[in-house]
């Protein structure tokens, strides 16, 4: 059986790589876009991961175009809006698709995982977030509207991060 850990990645450089590096931490897989009504959730990410990371928690940032063409960027030009508009210190992967016939296929195993109301399926839109355990299993799917730092997501990641 394939896990999280076995699906090959690249990251936002091109640099192969799998979440296996990551293997006993707790991780939010996110979606982004950088021209998204949403986008000033990546303040609130790295928040997360200022808060966090020396805890056992990483944010890993996934570009998608898929949603009204919101990533256009280059990897170049991703990273570079990430670090200097907000800062960003998380790992990016490269931009992928979530959904549909390319979806890649971290995403197929992440679309797998139900919602609080119980609906599984496509990625809704940008800033869709999975919640992973140091186990590698998805224990929560948090929709796009849902800001990271919102007390149902800390309360989340401080449970895991205290198991």
């Amino acid at each position: 059986m394939t896990t999280l850990y076995d699906i090959p990645l690249r990251t936002l450089t091109g640099e192969p790589t799998s979440l296996a590096e990551y293997q006993g931490k707790t991780l939010l897989m996110v979606n982004v876009a950088s021209k998204c009504g949403l986008t000033p959730q990546y303040a609130g990410l790295e928040r997360l991961q200022k808060s966090y990371g020396a805890q056992g928690f990483t944010v890993i940032g996934v570009p998608c175009n898929q949603f009204a063409g919101q990533e256009p960027g280059s990897a170049e030009e991703i990273q570079t809006f990430c670090s200097t508009t907000y800062g960003v210190s998380f790992p990016m992967l490269e931009k992928v698709d979530v959904n549909g016939e390319s979806r890649h296929p971290l995403y197929t195993e992440l679309a797998k995982t139900a919602d609080a109301e119980g609906k599984a399926g496509d990625v809704q839109w940008n800033f869709e977030k999975f919640l992973i355990n140091g186990d590698g299993e998805v224990v929560a799917r948090i929709r796009p509207r849902t800001e990271p730092d919102s007390p149902e997501v800390i309360s989340a990641i401080e449970g895991l991060l205290t198991s």
